[in-house]
């Protein structure tokens, strides 16, 4: 009877040990790659001294599978401060101000930083995910269009509809995926956004996320851009049977990867649909560098060479 009794009391137990792993159905971190990366600015007065230069640029900063530190700051006597600033969505700007800067002079601020970034694995269960049932304010952002992410096009409706019918979480959400790869090839162009790349049936990088994110959105999915650089993705975002939400990756161009991701390229910033301060009135699909500033007396103009690259 005890050992009848143990076994019953077992089966109970095991029951929620692996009700509880579906539930943890969130994605791991896998092997962390190291990495310097440096950012900044470089001005040059030309044919004559400048005043008033103002200069902003993304920089990396801390994600779930990104950790950054700052191991060197390299400013020139020209630069009276360099601070950082938060946007709202998440990006990081390093804020630049050069009162005066002589003519042939070159001020220079560059950053170095530290990089930890991990890849994504997906996760070994995802059966239990499913789309938010009631999205608060911060989802909701990743639920209507965005520049070049036209959500209410006719065409871009119908594949969302057709391809995702009757499916949920998960699964929905790889159908669209394949229906995206599917019907769009990968190539070099000129940026178009999601309409015109299903229209025409191919597209950079930028198209293919710009069209998974927008079907993923059409059918109650938030989803997002993730900038690296030189390339961009798309993250999609689901929730567990514990009702905790998760941001999962997936490669829209190039090689199968859903889900995950095994790259490890330096993470700019997350989103498509950003208001800087210093541009108001306008919606910017990523926060590119910014300068402003003015020549003395009818003198020279500033030469400006931004910096992004391995450190």
């Amino acid at each position: 009877m005890l050992a009848a009794a143990g076994i019953a009391a077992a089966a109970p137990a095991r029951a929620q040990f692996l009700e509880a792993v579906r539930a943890d159905a969130g994605p791991t971190l896998g092997d962390a790659r190291g990495q310097k990366f440096k950012v900044g600015v470089e001005v040059t007065a030309d044919g004559g001294p400048c005043r008033g230069i103002y200069a902003t640029l993304p920089v990396p900063a801390d994600w779930p599978e990104q950790k950054v530190q700052i191991v060197a700051e390299d400013l020139s006597p020209d630069v009276r401060s360099l601070r950082y600033r938060m946007l709202p969505g998440g990006v990081k700007q390093m804020v630049v101000e050069i009162p005066d800067l002589p003519a042939g002079q070159t001020a220079r601020a560059v950053v170095t930083f530290a990089l930890e970034r991990s890849s994504i694995v997906p996760p070994a269960d995802p059966s239990s995910l499913a789309a938010p049932e009631k999205p608060d304010r911060a989802l909701r952002a990743f639920l209507g269009p965005s520049p070049y992410i036209e959500t209410r096009h006719p065409k871009i409706v119908k594949l969302a509809k057709g391809a995702g019918e009757e499916l949920q979480g998960w699964q929905k959400v790889e159908a669209l995926y394949d229906a995206v790869r599917e019907r769009v090839e990968y190539r070099n162009g000129e940026l178009k956004g999601a309409a015109r790349a299903l229209a025409d049936g191919w597209g950079d990088c930028e198209e293919l996320t710009c069209l998974f994110i927008a079907v993923c959105r059409v059918e109650g999915i938030p989803a997002r851009t993730v900038w690296v650089e030189g390339h961009c993705y798309p993250e999609f975002y689901l929730v567990d049977a514990r009702g905790t939400g998760h941001w999962f990756p997936c490669q829209a161009a190039g090689a199968r990867a859903f889900g995950g991701m095994p790259d490890q390229l330096p993470i700019l910033q997350k989103g498509d649909a950003f208001r800087d301060p210093d541009r108001p009135g306008k919606t910017l699909r990523y926060v590119s560098e910014f300068i402003r500033g003015s020549a003395t007396d009818g003198g020279g103009s500033p030469r400006v060479k931004w910096i992004r690259e391995p450190g």
